[in-house]
Order: C-alpha cells, then structure tokens, then sequence
C-alpha cells in the first residue's frame, strides 16, 4: 500500500475489458498489481511497470482497492471465496469491486462475507464493450453504500464516463442484466429482420441502409449488419456469456414475478446459437441459424455480383 492519498489499487482478471481497464488505471496515475489466471498478460503488465502476484489472495495483501473483472458467477465466487481467494487477504477499511456481470444474489453473499471482515464491496457492472474499455467511456453501474462508491470513484472516472450509484447492493448487477436482456431482443429484431427482408428479394446492404435511418434503427441493428455483411462474427464479446447474462436476467424476471416474453425468446435464441457452434463466436452470430433455417444468406447482391 502507498502512504500517501493515491490509493494502491488491484486488478484481477486482465481479459478483452479487464486489461484495457487496468491499463487506463496506470495511465491516471494509480499504483496497480494485477493477477490473471493466465500469466502471460501478467508478465506484459509486469513489463508495463504494474506490480504482479500471483492469486487474488496476493494482491489483496498488497491493495486498498481491489477490482475484479471475470466471466461467469462461479469464476467471481472462485476469485473472492475460493482457496487462496481475495477474502483470505482481506483487512478492514479495503474496498473490494466487482466488475463482471453477474446475478444480485452472487454479489449479496460475497459483501456480506466481506462486512465480517470490515470490507466495502461493490458491484459495479460494465457496459461500452471493447472500446469502451480501451477509450476510457465505460458505462459503470454501480450498487452499494454511498461512502464505498465515493472512494472508488476516482478510480471509476479513470475507467469510464457513464458512472451511477444505483442502489444497494445487488442495484448494479439487476440494472445491468436488463440491459443485457434488451440488447439482446433488439438483436433478435434485428436479425430476423435482415433474414426476412433478405428472403423477400431485398438486397442486405440496402435494407440496412433504409432500416438504420428509420424506426426499426438501433445499435443492436449496427451490429448484426455489419457482421452479416462482412460475414465476420469474431467476438469482442461470446455468444456464451451472452447467454449467460440474459439467463440470470430471465431468472431475476421469475423470481420478483416478472413476466419477460422477449427475453425468454432471446435466452433461447442464444442457446441454439451454442447448440450450432458459435458460443465462442460474437452474439450476432445466431444469425447463421436463422439463415440456415429460411435458406438464405445476409451478404450484399452487388458484393456478390462483383
């Protein structure tokens, strides 16, 4: 830790976003240690001038702020309850932030462990994707005690531009699986639309054109035209975690009562997008099922013809 005001902050989980996010951390000023399972992305850290360790227990010891930014719920409860986890280097007055999208329920069980040790926590979900994370614009929804989020924030500011307090815990990671969800049925729309304007005779890359500037126009809408039309469907986000997110969204939906028709159907579209293959391959990528199923294929007839 530094004995001055700047904190020492912690990073766990350098992926596609975590290690644009640590990085922005270092360019404002702050002292980072990092860990990541995989140490490759470490040791260009360490190159970087960040300090290393070698399990989240590690860089607990070393932090005041730790921030994690994993995958799915049971890599989030592995990082802060597991052997050698962050709770085993936890100390009173740190604050520990979770980044990744998961369910409320996942983020209520660790602070409340964390709280017997005299530890802040906060979920603090992000939305912008790749770009995002790499420009420094993240959208950051955050959920726990005002006190907590003011101390972090220096540290968010220096990782995105769209920052809220929500709620308590739990507030960050509900409104972000509603965002996962609606992005996911505008996919949906979007991708059944492209496949049946295509299927009525319409060139692709013309009916983009007209749907993008008209009522049916979103960013969901962006992206699944221009992967269909440059037929890349490389992630900078999986179809898995996708379905991941929307999951926990419908499962949320059912047990506050909440009927979720839509998201239902986009949760299902997704999971036949991974029973075809392409759970590793962008979200957008359930457009080839849809293809495949109406006979069709999304690509531009002039490209074609030239």
């Amino acid at each position: 830790m530094t004995s001055s005001n700047t904190p020492t902050l912690g990073f766990i989980g350098l992926g596609q976003m975590g290690a644009p996010m640590a990085r922005n951390l270092m360019k404002a000023g702050f002292n980072v240690v990092v860990h990541n399972r995989s140490r490759a992305i470490v040791n260009t850290f360490a190159g970087e001038g960040a300090a290393t360790a070698s399990s989240p227990r590690e860089t607990a010891e070393q932090v005041d702020i730790l921030f994690t930014c994993v995958g799915f719920p049971a890599d989030v409860e592995r990082v802060y309850l597991g052997e050698n986890g962050a709770i085993e280097g936890a100390r009173a007055g740190q604050i520990f932030c979770d980044t990744s999208t998961v369910g409320p329920d996942t983020h209520k069980k660790i602070a409340a462990l964390l709280a017997e040790r005299g530890v802040g926590y906060l979920d603090a979900p992000i939305s912008g994707g790749t770009g995002g994370a790499r420009d420094g614009t993240l959208t950051i929804m955050v959920g726990g005690a005002q006190a907590h989020f003011d101390r972090a924030r220096p540290a968010l500011d220096a990782m995105g531009k769209n920052i809220h307090l929500v709620g308590p815990t739990g507030a960050g990671a509900a409104i972000k699986l509603v965002n996962q969800m609606m992005n996911l049925i505008c996919t949906m729309g979007a991708i059944e639309g492209l496949v049946l304007a295509t299927k009525a005779g319409i060139d692709p890359a013309l009916a983009y054109e007209i749907l993008r500037t008209s009522s049916g126009a979103s960013r969901s809408l962006d992206g699944v035209a221009q992967s269909a039309l440059s037929r890349n469907f490389e992630p900078g986000f999986t179809a898995d975690l996708m379905h991941k997110d929307v999951s926990l969204a419908v499962s949320m939906g059912r047990e506050l009562g909440v009927r979720l028709l839509s998201g239902s159907l986009a949760e299902q579209m997704m999971q036949e997008a991974r029973g075809a293959g392409y759970g590793k391959k962008a979200p957008a990528s359930a457009l080839q099922v849809h293809e495949r199923l109406a006979g069709v294929e999304v690509t531009s007839k002039k490209s074609n013809d030239a």
